[in-house]
C-alpha cells in the first residue's frame, strides 16, 4: 500500500536499456515515489526493482507515451503528491538537478513547469524551449533550406540567441525531463492521451502557459540521448505527421490569434 509522499516521479519503458533505468533510480531519493510505466511487450523490466520508492506498473496495450505517464499523475494525486517529474528513459542526471528544480517549484506557486537545461550526451545544448509552433515551423525546420532564411528562422523559433544561462518563461518545454505542479495539473488537465506520441508534451505547454508560468531553469542540466527518430523510422514519421494534424486541428493552423500573441509576449520577456 502506497503512503503520502510529496514529490513523484513517471518514467515510462518500452524494451528500454535496464541499466540506464537503475542509474535513473538512483538519483531520486528515497522521499521520491518512482512510477514505472513499462509499455513493452514483455515485463522483464520488472527484474530491476530493488527499492521500496519504486512501483512497476506493465501496460503492454502501449497507449502512448502521454497517456502512460497520466496513469502515474493520477496515482500521484490520488496519494497526495505535490510535485511530480516527468523522465524520459535516455535521460542522464544527477541528485543536484532534482533538489534543485523541487526548490524553484517550491518558492513560486505560479510555476506549472519547469524544465532544466537539456544536453547532448556530447555536451553540446538542445534547444528545446520554443515558441508556439506554426504548420510553417515544422515544415521549415524539417527541410532546413534555403539556409540564411533557415539560420534566421530557428534563432527566432528555438530562442537561440536568448543568453544561455537566462531563466525566462517559454511557451513550449519538453517532455524529455520536467517538474510538475499537481495542482496546475488539477486545473488544466493531463496530457491529451489522443497523441500517442510527438507534440503531447507541446500541448500540455500551451495550455499550461495559459494559467501558469512555464519556467525554462538553464542554472542546472540533465543529459539526454536525442536521437530523432522520426526522421529515420518511417513509422516514427508517420506518428509524427499524425499528431501534428491532431495538434493544429486542436489549436489552429495558419490562423491562430492566439498564437500570435503568445508568441509575441515570449519575445517581449526579452527585450525588457
Amino acid at each position: 500500500m502506497l503512503f503520502n509522499y510529496n514529490y513523484t516521479a513517471s518514467i515510462v519503458l518500452y524494451n528500454s536499456n535496464p541499466s540506464d533505468i537503475e542509474n535513473i533510480i538512483e538519483c531520486f531519493d528515497s522521499n521520491i515515489l518512482v512510477f514505472l510505466i513499462d509499455n513493452s511487450p514483455s515485463d522483464v523490466l520488472k527484474n530491476i526493482i530493488t527499492r521500496n520508492n519504486v512501483k512497476y506498473f506493465h501496460n503492454p496495450a502501449n497507449p502512448g507515451f502521454g497517456s502512460a505517464h497520466n496513469l502515474a499523475i493520477k496515482k500521484s494525486i490520488e496519494i497526495g503528491s505535490t510535485f511530480h517529474f516527468i523522465v524520459n528513459p535516455d535521460i542522464v542526471l544527477n541528485k543536484h538537478v532534482v533538489s534543485k528544480l523541487i526548490k524553484i517549484m517550491e518558492q513560486d506557486s505560479r510555476i506549472g513547469m519547469v524544465m532544466p537545461k537539456i544536453l547532448n550526451l556530447d555536451g553540446a545544448t538542445q534547444f528545446l524551449p520554443k515558441l508556439l509552433p506554426s504548420p510553417f515551423s515544422i515544415l521549415f525546420r524539417k527541410i532546413k533550406i534555403p539556409k540564411v532564411f533557415y539560420d534566421r528562422f530557428i534563432d527566432r523559433y528555438e530562442l537561440r540567441s536568448v543568453p544561455e544561462d537566462k531563466v525566462y518563461n517559454s511557451p513550449i518545454l519538453s517532455g524529455c525531463f520536467t517538474l510538475l505542479n499537481l495542482k496546475a495539473i488539477k486545473e488544466i488537465g493531463m496530457f491529451d492521451d489522443k497523441y500517442f506520441m510527438y507534440f503531447e508534451d507541446w500541448d500540455l505547454s500551451r495550455r499550461m502557459h495559459k494559467v501558469y508560468k512555464t519556467l525554462y531553469y538553464p542554472k542546472v542540466a540533465v543529459y539526454h540521448g536525442y536521437n530523432s527518430g522520426a526522421n529515420k523510422n518511417l513509422k516514427l514519421s508517420f506518428i509524427f505527421i499524425k499528431s501534428a494534424v491532431y495538434y493544429f486541428k486542436k489549436w489552429g493552423w495558419f490562423f491562430d490569434k492566439e498564437r500570435k500573441i503568445v508568441n509575441k509576449n515570449a519575445l517581449y520577456q526579452f527585450n525588457k
